[in-house]
């Protein structure tokens, strides 16, 4: 069975160079903590969320060893 769930197709950064939104491949737009949610529901595929340092949570893709499809390497919307 493949994985129908959506996956984040671009992105949006702030000036620090942060993500601040994703658009996924449906082409839906969801700032920052809506897609942290989404993730946490399994409703984005390709993602995972994690504890930083800081003890806030993040998403990074899942490490497949692709570095074409790491968030950051996304194209800009």
């Amino acid at each position: 069975m493949s994985d129908q769930r959506e996956r984040f197709a671009a992105v949006q950064k702030n000036g620090d160079g942060d993500l601040t939104s994703f658009q996924t491949s449906s082409g839906r737009v969801l700032e920052y903590q809506q897609a942290l949610k989404e993730v946490q529901d399994g409703n984005i595929g390709g993602v995972n969320v994690f504890k930083g340092k800081d003890g806030e949570i993040y998403i990074r893709g899942d490490a497949d060893g692709d570095p074409t499809n790491n968030l950051d390497q996304l194209p800009m919307f």
